[in-house]
């Protein structure tokens, strides 16, 4: 059966972890569906590991809509949620809705946004638009902050805090709590009815998402210190390519078996 954002409340209300994985593609979201991941994400995370941006700021929505409809192809039974990218929902209300609108007719069930904007989730709610809050290290505020710093240490507590609860009380039907202390990242899961899906906040939230070219290992350089590399595909990759040009340049492939008569 579809998993729906109904679904999600009542694991939180029994208290059922589950799991969040980003997917950008057809392919790898029939994979991650046929796995039995519940709910997949089109991440603004694409800019930087697919498309090659240095943040998730240039992404545009006309990006973010081609790789939804393609996820939205590959996966039947996952909830699906849409990342609004940058720009999109700043300007207007108006703006807003008709970008989220957007994301639901390309096969989205529903749409992420960050930041302590509760009037803007009404707003969508009222739509029959599913929002998904976004608090603490909220990427497309990266300038603002100075860097990817952990947010929400000392008196920056409350003030998470209370944007959590801001943005249930607006519809929020979840909210990803990202790079945070863990004592808060469990603090806000206490105080809230809605899911809180940690990354980087620590083991008390309901559940977990990572960026799926993180967890296997396709990313480059140093990784965040909540992302655990559970393959290393990249190696795998490339020692897979350098096999077949080795047996290209050597004449072993095509063999027998991989042509025609």
């Amino acid at each position: 059966m579809p998993v729906t954002i109904h679904d999600l409340r009542e694991w939180r209300a029994r208290d059922e972890r589950f799991a969040m994985v980003t997917a950008y593609d057809a392919g790898t979201a029939r994979i991650l569906d046929d796995a039995g991941i519940p709910v997949l994400l089109v991440g603004d995370s694409l800019a930087q590991v697919v498309l090659g941006y240095p943040t998730t700021l240039p992404v545009t929505l006309d990006e973010m809509l081609h790789h939804a409809r393609a996820v939205a192809r590959g996966a039947k039974n996952a909830l699906l949620v849409g990342d609004l990218p940058f720009g999109t929902y700043h300007a207007s209300e108006s703006d807003a809705i008709t970008n989220a609108v957007a994301f639901l007719q390309a096969g989205m069930h529903s749409v992420k946004l960050e930041g302590h904007r509760p009037a803007l989730v009404s707003a969508l709610t009222r739509q029959g638009i599913p929002v998904m809050g976004h608090l603490g290290l909220t990427p497309q505020h990266v300038h603002a902050f100075g860097g990817y710093r952990v947010q929400g240490r000392g008196d920056q507590a409350e003030t998470v805090l209370r944007a959590a609860v801001d943005l249930q009380e607006a519809g929020a039907f979840a909210v990803v709590l990202e790079c945070v202390p863990a004592a808060l990242g469990a603090r806000i899961t206490e105080a809230l009815d809605v899911p809180t899906i940690g990354i980087g906040a620590g083991p008390g939230t309901s559940a977990q998402v990572l960026v799926l070219h993180d967890l296997l290992g396709l990313t480059a350089g140093p990784a965040p210190r909540f992302v655990k590399r559970y393959a290393d595909m990249g190696a795998d990759i490339a020692t897979a390519v350098q096999a077949f040009a080795k047996e290209v340049a050597e004449g072993a492939y095509p063999a027998a078996g991989h042509v025609y008569d």
